[in-house]
């Protein structure tokens, strides 16, 4: 442990050998800018992090939609694998790098929700301590990127895997930190097991309909689609702000207009995100068969986002042009209440 004007640099409790994972795996992992937090978590930063520190930077969408201050922000996991394979995620699928494990196994144990808090923290601390010589960058914000306010649990894998979700989401609160907790829809015992709610739920929607749904997720549980139907049953009976996040792939599941309303108006979220695939990480690997002509402009994804709107009677209210997504509105309520309240 160590001090730097006054801020407290701890090294974040990471276990070595990781023998639940290849390490080769997890030094590709590391390569990337992952730092992972002892035995199944991890933290990475945001660009829009170190954006938000500079002078003259830019936040992230979810600042201009929901007024978060995105260099407070912590981009983490508590788990790192996921019982789906996307074919535009930016992760790594192990199986496609040559690697035999299979991550959907539970491990022996799992990490107290206080430590992994605490880890979390400390390493956000240690990434983003390096910025302060950076000329560019605004000392008050720099300061600030010292005293986290939120935390993205959405950095990779499914999230819902950790056993002890509702701990480790109350332990974020009772330090002042809000969250926004981004499931891919399957965990649906999970889900109902929850004893806290996250600041914002988001689920990511896919595909419109079954036969997109299997070709882009290419799941490794089975009756993935049944699970995902199931989950939005429950998903739009929860009191707390719901998302759904959809990523449009230019020839690939821009389509269907209908099949996405159907989906809104069963899940019931108070705003949906339409975002533009990008051609990043694991999504340029070869066994994904995508490139980077299919990332749709942001006026293609504006127009499908209006074409959405008029299928499920929701209203595009903004978007966030550097991050090519528009965002949709439930009612009226829902889009003068979006601003989040955040410890200052």
């Amino acid at each position: 442990m160590g001090r730097e004007s006054g801020v407290v640099l701890q090294k974040a409790p990471e276990l070595e050998p990781r023998p639940h994972m290849p390490a080769l795996l997890a030094e590709k992992m590391r390569r990337q800018g992952y730092h992972f937090v002892g035995r199944h978590s991890a933290t990475k930063i945001c660009n829009y992090t170190a954006s938000s520190m500079k002078k003259h930077g830019d936040g992230c969408y979810k600042n201009r939609f929901y007024g978060i201050r995105s260099h407070r922000c912590i981009q983490a996991t508590p788990a790192v694998g996921c019982n789906l394979a996307c074919t535009f995620c930016w992760r790594i699928i192990p199986e496609e790098e040559g690697f035999k494990w299979n991550e959907i196994n539970a491990l022996p144990g799992w990490d107290d929700p206080a430590a992994i808090v605490d880890g979390l923290i400390g390493e956000h601390k240690r990434i983003t301590s390096g910025y302060k010589g950076n000329a560019d960058v605004e000392m008050q914000r720099w300061h600030e990127a010292q005293d986290p306010a939120h935390v993205a649990l959405s950095l990779t894998g499914e999230p819902l895997f950790y056993p002890r979700m509702g701990e480790l989401l109350s332990e974020f609160h009772r330090r002042g930190i809000s969250t926004f907790l981004v499931t891919n829809g399957t965990m649906t015992r999970a889900l109902r097991a929850l004893t806290v709610m996250p600041t914002q739920l988001y689920v990511s929607i896919q595909a419109p309909n079954r036969a997109l749904y299997e070709r882009i997720t290419r799941p490794k549980t089975p009756n993935a689609w049944e699970a995902f139907q199931s989950f939005l049953d429950v998903f739009s009976t929860l009191e707390t702000r719901r998302v759904f996040r959809l990523t449009l792939v230019r020839g690939v599941n821009m389509e269907d207009v209908e099949g996405y309303a159907e989906l809104i108006k069963r899940g019931r979220p108070h705003y949906v995100e339409v975002k533009g695939f990008s051609f990043v990480g694991g999504a340029r690997g070869e066994a994904r068969s995508l490139s980077y002509q299919q990332m749709p402009t942001m006026d293609e994804v504006l127009g499908f986002a209006e074409e959405m709107a008029k299928a499920s009677g929701y209203a595009v209210t903004d978007r966030h042009v550097q991050s090519r997504v528009a965002l949709l509105c439930r009612d009226a309520d829902a889009a003068r209440e979006r601003i989040i309240k955040f410890k200052k």
